[in-house]
């Protein structure tokens, strides 16, 4: 797995992955950018957020549940000094359907956190993690 992140202007970089796909990363306009994409920090967030999507939407179509509606919030607390790291993420898992099994959804969450996503294990030891879930039955 590579990246590359390529110089456009002011704060501007395209990255690009192995898999052939692209983003523009961007900074605010007060720190030289343009504003026009997504800044590595957040990229972070939703790298963490995708990983343990995947792993959980996967888990719950095995487990046969019916999900009408799937999100995942995710909340980085950055401290005010440089580097500015997060000292705290807290994932939020907001599931709705029909007959959604609590159980599925705890078990689902819990394995993607704990054993299969890999970039929370990367993360794992420099930053807190917290995650809770919610399941809404129509």
């Amino acid at each position: 797995m590579e990246a590359k992140l390529t110089y456009v202007s002011g704060m501007k970089f395209v990255g690009e992955a192995s898999s052939g796909h692209a983003i523009v990363v961007d900074g605010e306009r007060e720190h030289g950018g343009d504003n026009v994409g997504l800044r590595p920090s957040e990229l972070l967030l939703i790298a963490l957020g995708g990983c343990s999507a995947m792993d959980v939407i996967s888990i719950m179509k095995k487990k046969k549940q019916h999900i009408t509606s799937f999100e995942i919030n995710v909340n980085g607390n950055k401290v005010d000094t440089h580097p500015k790291k997060f000292d705290k993420i807290v994932v939020e898992y907001v599931f709705k359907g029909k007959d959604i099994s609590e159980e599925a959804v705890q078990r689902a969450v819990e394995l993607s956190m704990t054993k299969y996503c890999s970039v929370k294990a990367t993360l794992e030891g420099g930053v807190p993690i917290e995650y809770t879930y919610k399941v809404i039955n129509e």
